[in-house]
């Protein structure tokens, strides 16, 4: 029972966390609209410093249950609350169980992989593919047309004032996960793998205000910060395997 009471021990301290940040998060969400008004890159630097390194800690503190079995029923349960949430009139709640869907749906999928060149492999498609679908594919329709459908299929990430909102689609948050999962998984660097793609969030946010564009594909900086800090550790396990 010693290993089981280390173990117990060990996830205490991010239990006690996760819950920390899900109120914190719970209380900006709830009275984001009363709070200050600040100039446009102002709020950007509170979604790119604050807000979103806030969100995907979450993530990071649920690390380690990617192992446990059954995920693809707890993915499915979780999405089956959002859309009862988003049909009961509660926006922010179902936004994060969308986020626990796709979170728990990644790190089931993982399970799929076999080696860590099946996930470089998926790191170099999707890039392309949410490039293509962001500016001429059905990601473009949804967001110029369809904007009611984006939402539905995004997480929002409010600024303070409530007079903005950012979001980032179900596949970037999928693919956080998934990406995560794997530095884990295959031995590669967790902690800088998670910061690494939290700042590419950030930096695709900042570059789509800078050139004044209505969206910008976050995929491509996504996987070049995954391929990036684990470039060496990939590559020797590759020449390994």
């Amino acid at each position: 029972m010693v290993g089981g009471a280390t173990a117990v021990l060990t996830l205490r301290p991010r239990t006690a966390a996760f819950a920390a940040v899900a109120v914190a998060l719970g209380l900006y969400y709830a009275f984001y609209a009363d709070l200050w008004n600040a100039s446009l890159w102002w709020d950007i630097a509170w979604l790119d410093l604050v807000l979103i390194p806030l969100v995907f800690s979450l993530v990071w503190l649920a690390l380690p249950l990617w192992r446990l079995r059954g995920l693809v029923v707890v993915a499915a349960a979780c999405a089956l609350a959002a859309v009862a949430l988003h049909l009961g009139g509660a926006p922010i709640a179902a936004d994060f169980a969308k986020l626990a869907a796709v979170t728990f749906f990644a790190w089931w999928f993982l399970s799929f992989f076999e080696t860590v060149g099946w996930v470089v492999l998926v790191a170099c498609i999707i890039p392309f593919v949410d490039a293509y679908s962001v500016w001429r594919g059905p990601t473009n329709h949804i967001v110029n047309h369809r904007k009611e459908i984006f939402s539905t299929l995004s997480f929002a990430f409010p600024v303070p004032g409530g007079h903005g909102v950012a979001n980032l689609g179900l596949p970037d948050l999928l693919f956080f996960a998934l990406f995560l999962a794997a530095s884990v998984r295959f031995g590669l660097r967790p902690l800088w793998t998670w910061a690494g793609m939290v700042i590419s969030f950030g930096a695709t946010m900042a570059l789509a205000v800078a050139f004044d564009v209505g969206g910008l594909p976050a995929l491509p900086g996504l996987s070049i910060a995954f391929l990036a800090v684990n470039a060496d550790l990939i590559r020797r396990r590759l020449r390994t395997r």
